[in-house]
């Protein structure tokens, strides 16, 4: 049988939770960023950011910022969005959402900055 690794995440330790799959890897340097954002857009999903004090994470409820980014297919202007709103709330967690047209449902969801747990 292999062992199986222990995450140390407690509710009662803000600085130890995770928010979804990517809170488990290595934090995403920008050129991973990107790809991420690439790959939303390539799917033609619409992108979103959202951002909440890390106490409130584990919340459905995270504040928007601005509104989703409809139709957006620049990269780039994605990427200062996410800039602007990390550096608006830099004790903020920062996420970024692809929403599904289709489906209507977010198709993509993933921490981009994490914020300083008080």
């Amino acid at each position: 049988m292999s062992n199986v690794q222990d995450y140390n995440s407690r509710m009662s330790d803000p600085a130890s939770r995770k928010m979804g799959t990517f809170s488990y890897l290595p934090p995403m340097d920008d050129a991973q960023i990107r790809k991420q954002v690439e790959w939303i857009v390539k799917h033609g999903w619409n992108p979103a950011i959202e951002h909440t004090e890390p106490e409130y994470a584990m919340s459905n409820y995270w504040y928007m910022w601005k509104l989703p980014m409809f139709g957006e297919t620049d990269v780039d202007a994605i990427l200062a969005e996410l800039k602007a709103c990390h550096e608006a709330n830099p004790d903020n967690h920062v996420r970024l959402i692809g929403y599904n047209n289709f489906t209507q449902s977010q198709g993509a969801n993933m921490v981009v900055y994490r914020g300083t747990p008080v």
